[in-house]
């Protein structure tokens, strides 16, 4: 009678990769991914591009909570940040417990300004109010990189538009 058990030689080893080797692939597409998002975040129109469709989403939230929570918010803006304010008995004061409308610094090379509030031009750091009846003055303003702009816009309605990003000359 022969062996019960069936031994297997090493030249018929099973084929397929070790964990080594997969480590070792997961590892260079690790590299590879971070090259490419750091590739991509260098893209001057993509990132003012998403700069301004945050500060107008910010801007949209803040319209919202001040009509649902019948408080007065404020935005202003200073050479590269942007902050929002909170009005209460008779002060403005900065907000500081609510994420989407944290304190936010643009990226290196990329600048802030207000342009306009109820059709006439705005002093920067000016805090543009946003009131609880929902009834605001139209206001503006300018995002812009080295060679780009986009103006953030909202009319009387609360209606929040992004133009741009589009080439300007400084």
């Amino acid at each position: 009678m022969g062996p019960l058990i069936a031994t297997r030689s090493r030249s018929s080893r099973a084929s397929g990769f070790t964990l080594l080797e997969i480590l070792v692939v997961v590892a260079i597409l690790a590299i590879a991914a971070g090259l490419v998002v750091a590739s991509v975040d260098r893209d001057e129109r993509g990132t003012l591009d998403r700069e301004a469709r945050r500060f107008a989403g910010a801007l949209d939230y803040a319209a919202r909570r001040a009509q649902l929570r019948h408080e007065t918010l404020g935005v202003s803006v200073d050479d590269r940040a942007w902050r929002f304010w909170l009005r209460s008995d008779g002060r403005w004061r900065a907000l500081s417990d609510d994420e989407p409308l944290a304190p936010r610094v643009m990226p290196d090379a990329f600048s802030a300004q207000a342009v306009s509030f109820a059709g006439q031009p705005i002093a920067p750091q000016t805090i543009v109010p946003l009131r609880a009846s929902g009834r605001n003055e139209p206001y503006a303003f300018r995002l812009a990189s080295p060679s780009l702009e986009a103006i953030v816009t909202a009319d009387p309605m609360n209606r929040i538009a992004v133009a741009g990003p589009r080439a300007f000359t400084p």
